[in-house]
């Protein structure tokens, strides 16, 4: 079934944009004030070493001209995700995201010119309680102080942040817009059309004949178009190398790493942990075929459930109870927060066109947190609402708990509250659940997170890696050299599997990729919320955990995750998550469910 235009969808179940802002007007009222804040920042050039007392009055100002322009490039990226084939909402986006390029290049004196005050006299200046709101962040700037370039250079490469986020964008409007998929014949005989939301369903079809044609026809949408998607990402992966070069960094892993101030060695020593846990991967894979009765397996038959004629039909509504009645351990507060989300409309429900793809949520410091799904009724779906309310309840708690410039938390932390909650959701089932087909069922999903984030995003985070080395060394980015990469890598991690030759493209349906090292934060985070989940449901105290929900940005995250009882820079944390994988594997090798 065709989705329904924006014009068409349920109201109860979409966005409020009011409470950002009123109208459109309010909107370009709002514009104006961010272009006037910019401004006034603007004119604290040269004169933040003069006093403590200045260099605050110049925080303050950039503080609120950042705060309002995020505001505006938020409330038009929102529309934009709502319904992308609406002129008015591009175009709003489009201004918004000028006037953040604009502040960027307007702001670009203000690190070069913090890091020219003697370290001494900052040091001194920073004892003043005045600026004690803006002590991490400053020394977060002078952390950096080898890779800040003057002033001319940064103000280049602030107006640079347009044209590098095109193919980004371009991407965005190609898989969200202009791809049309083709119509396959599901289990019923019917014809219907697959779409970005759809695929899921039909790839995981007990039906292997339909999961191999939607595997094919939606991959081979992105094949028809692989010498433009190439293009954009060694575009996207260029720019990520110029910028660590310019910067002064050994590569851009470290250059992006560097932001949340994480070692390399945290990079790479989770894809060394990741290859000693293949082992269990492949018992996985052998157990997954023999269950599934296959001769041969191949990839589209990764994602179908083992246990045949379970049906888990969740309509959104009984799926909120059930996402609530499984994060009680964290706590009434917690669950009032849930509350508020779904009854003041912080949720977008169910797909329409030309809304984007997925799922994600956004926080917005002193509003609240706008979560965007595409439910379409599976026990997937249960999950997503769940992760994305984590992601929401992180947003919305550091917002509460710190001014503006300390609120927002780095990438490294940004997954570990959403897949906190999918554990406590899988372990709830696992835990209630006392029929064997359905405990097999849900104990092949929690198997299946396993093998989705904690594997399979460190095979991208490898995918990346060697992109950019592969730049990095002269070499081209073109269509082939990337799927043979990405070839390379599913015979290494999943071994046993058929390969099939459409499969080397799905790098280029990523759309992570185009926000270089990210995708690694998913497995690290994966790796400490099963300790942290594990830990809150053997000793019943969530407080740790809250507390560090409430952290934001006010200090670095390899710090805060330690305040959770987590230290990602020894190797146990992901080896012990493998452990508990390999566990749930003999789990259900042993369970009788014939």
């Amino acid at each position: 079934m065709e989705p329904k235009s924006r014009k068409e969808m349920d109201p109860r179940y979409m966005w409020d944009f009011s409470h950002i802002f009123r109208d459109r007007a309010a909107f370009e009222a709002a514009m104006k004030e961010a272009s006037w804040l910019i401004d006034a920042a603007a004119g604290f050039a040269g004169t933040l070493g003069v006093s403590a007392e200045r260099l605050k009055a110049g925080l303050d100002a950039m503080a609120a001209a950042r705060q309002r322009t995020e505001l505006c490039y938020i409330y038009g990226m929102l529309h934009k995700a709502a319904d992308g084939s609406e002129p008015e909402h591009q175009a709003m986006q489009s201004d918004a995201l000028n006037l953040y390029i604009r502040l960027n290049s307007s702001l670009a004196f203000l690190e070069p010119e913090i890091l020219s005050i003697p370290p001494e006299k900052l040091d001194s200046w920073l004892k003043d309680e005045g600026l004690k709101a803006y002590r991490h962040y400053v020394d977060d700037i002078a952390r950096s102080r080898a890779h800040i370039l003057d002033e001319k250079t940064e103000r280049l490469l602030a107006k640079l942040g347009g044209a590098a986020s095109a193919p980004s964008e371009a991407f965005d409007m190609l898989e969200s817009v202009d791809l049309t998929f083709p119509e396959i014949t599901d289990a019923g005989g019917k014809r219907v059309r697959l779409t970005s939301g759809s695929f899921g369903i039909y790839r995981a079809s007990p039906d292997r004949r339909v999961r191999r044609e939607a595997f094919e026809a939606y991959l081979g949408e992105f094949a028809k178009f692989k010498n433009t998607l190439s293009a954009l990402y060694a575009g996207s992966v260029k720019y990520d190398n110029f910028r660590a070069e310019i910067r002064g960094y050994a590569d851009a892993c470290e250059a992006s790493l560097s932001g949340s101030n994480v070692p390399v060695s945290v990079y790479d020593s989770l894809i060394e942990a990741v290859h000693e846990g293949l082992p269990a991967m492949r018992k996985y894979l052998e157990l997954r075929k023999r269950l599934l009765g296959l001769e041969r397996m191949d990839m589209f038959d990764l994602y179908c459930p083992i246990v045949p004629g379970i049906e888990y039909s969740v309509g959104f509504e009984e799926a909120k109870a059930l996402v609530k009645k499984a994060l009680e351990p964290l706590g009434a507060g917690y669950a009032a927060l849930l509350d508020r989300a779904f009854s003041e409309k912080w949720l977008d429900v169910y797909e329409n066109r030309g809304k984007s793809s997925g799922a994600f949520s956004c926080g917005v410091y002193g509003v609240h947190p706008y979560v965007l799904l595409n439910y379409s009724g599976t026990l997937e779906d249960v999950f997503t609402l769940a992760h994305e309310l984590g992601h929401a309840m992180h947003s919305f708690l550091s917002c509460e708990a710190n001014d503006y410039i300390n609120s927002d938390y780095k990438l490294l932390v940004a997954e570990v509250a959403s897949t906190v909650n999918e554990i406590l959701l899988a372990r709830h089932l696992l835990d209630t659940e006392t029929e064997p087909r359905r405990q097999a069922y849900i104990i092949n999903r929690f198997l299946e997170g396993f093998r989705t984030t904690l594997y399979r995003q460190t095979l991208f985070a490898e995918f990346e890696r060697k992109a950019h080395e592969l730049d990095a060394s002269g070499k081209p980015l073109n269509a082939k050299t990337l799927s043979g990469v990405y070839h390379a890598l599913n015979e290494l991690y999943y071994q046993g599997v058929e390969i099939n030759e459409i499969t080397d493209i799905e790098w280029a349906r990523i759309p992570h990729f185009y926000r270089s090292y990210y995708v690694y934060q998913y497995a690290t985070g994966y790796s400490a919320a099963v300790a942290i989940a594990g830990g809150i449901l053997e000793t019943g105290d969530a407080s740790r955990y809250l507390n560090f929900l409430s952290l934001g940005g006010s200090d670095y995250p390899l710090e805060e995750l330690k305040a959770a009882g987590v230290d990602l820079t020894k190797p146990e944390t992901v080896a012990s998550a493998l452990r508990v994988f390999s566990e749930y594997i003999d789990r259900l090798e042993a369970l009788r469910f014939d």
